[in-house]
């Protein structure tokens, strides 16, 4: 059965899975109602239903998901309101007025009196977390939204760096955050720690797909992962820390919560399933990286701005990581040609320059410096292809 956990300050009991609403949607620009297909309607309201019925009443979109508020408003309406816990996502903008128009849309179009969750939507980078809290900026205009009874609590998604979402969860300004934190990618763990100390609920963004394309794993991956699939060992990984209260499942179709289901009877036995599986996990890094090198790659990188051309140095050393350890080369070269086309959503550039760039200053800190800009050419001969947008500009 479905388990529930407190959403931090919120005092909301989050299901451990949420139904994140990216994937079942017709388009992701807006179009007329009279565009969609019967049958696309009859999918995404199907998927609700099925959310619903196993227990995952927390309902999560965004105004960027294009058609999904729409979709979602011609079902939301007729279900008990009581029982929902409903989260729309509103793009961060310089003027907060336009912010005001776009969250009116969201509602208008979900058809509610109100939301939940309210979520300014990217704080990504400096540029984006001054247009929340300063004055008179979005933050503030949430926060009067909150005041005139449309929103419950309010929120931030990020695709940022560690120190950036850490000094925004400092301002102690928002309830709760949605953040990237899967076995793969650790990084956010300093972040996690400090929104517990601000009691914020905390809500994992897209734990299969951003955290491996679990839905297709490597061969390899199945076989480390044993007796799980890699889809039930990441969120079981993930839900064996209390500071995670929730994991978005981007459910395009009804049976797409059924492999997730599985982990919930797992919960109680993770102390003792995990623990081979990290093992195997980890050794098998060592064998194919090195063990000092899984140790220590990522100590003294600097920053996509403190880089010449702007590479993004530790972004792409992950990634190699991934693609020689686990074989995980189709996620890899996903993320690795997003760099240069996602702006502040997955930010910095690629390496096909490395080799015209002095890279010995930016490296000094690093104990891998002698090695890392073959590294670096190596990843991009592998890794290399057609650019890659975010999925809401395609």
């Amino acid at each position: 059965m479905m388990q529930y956990r407190r959403f931090g300050r919120t005092e909301l009991q989050m299901p451990v899975f949420s139904c994140g609403g990216m994937r079942y949607q017709y388009k992701w620009q807006d179009v007329a109602g009279s565009e969609i297909p019967l049958d696309n309607q009859h999918n995404l309201e199907a998927t609700i239903y099925r959310a619903l019925e196993v227990g995952i009443n927390h309902i999560e979109t965004a105004r960027g998901y294009g058609t999904s508020e729409m979709q979602l408003g011609k079902i939301l309406p007729t279900l008990p309101r009581e029982k929902l816990i409903i989260q729309t996502k509103v793009g961060i903008k310089a003027d907060p007025e336009e912010f005001r128009r776009d969250f009116e849309k969201s509602l208008a179009f979900l058809q509610l009196d109100y939301v939940d969750l309210l979520g300014l939507h990217g704080i990504n980078n400096a540029e984006t977390l001054d247009y929340s809290i300063r004055d008179g900026g979005c933050l503030e205009v949430a926060q009067k939204l909150q005041a005139e009874g449309k929103v419950r609590f309010i929120g931030f998604s990020t695709h940022g760096a560690t120190d950036l979402i850490v000094q925004a969860i400092a301002t102690n300004k928002f309830d709760y955050v949605n953040l990237h934190w899967y076995y793969i990618n650790q990084f956010n763990w300093a972040a996690i720690e400090a929104a517990t100390r601000h009691d914020m609920g905390v809500f994992i963004i897209s734990p299969s797909d951003k955290g491996g394309l679990l839905y297709k794993p490597t061969p390899k991956l199945v076989k480390l992962c044993h007796p799980l699939s890699p889809m039930v060992f990441n969120d079981l990984f993930c839900l064996s820390h209390p500071q995670v209260h929730t994991l978005s499942l981007g459910a395009a179709k009804p049976q797409d919560f059924d492999e997730h289901l599985k982990t919930l009877e797992l919960l109680d036995g993770a102390d003792e399933i995990l623990p081979p599986i990290l093992q195997r996990l980890e050794e098998e890094a060592y064998k194919e990286l090195g063990e000092e090198w899984v140790k220590t790659w990522h100590l003294g990188l600097p920053t996509y701005e403190e880089t010449p051309g702007g590479v993004n140095i530790p972004v792409i050393l992950w990634l190699r990581n991934l693609a020689i350890a686990y074989h995980m080369i189709d996620y890899a070269k996903i993320r690795y040609n997003l760099l240069g086309n996602a702006s502040h959503w997955f930010p910095g550039n690629k390496a096909e320059q490395v080799k015209e760039l002095d890279l010995s200053e930016c490296l000094a800190n690093s104990l891998h410096a002698d090695k890392i800009p073959g590294f670096l050419d190596e990843a991009h001969q592998m890794l290399a292809g057609e650019s890659v947008q975010r999925l809401s500009k395609n």
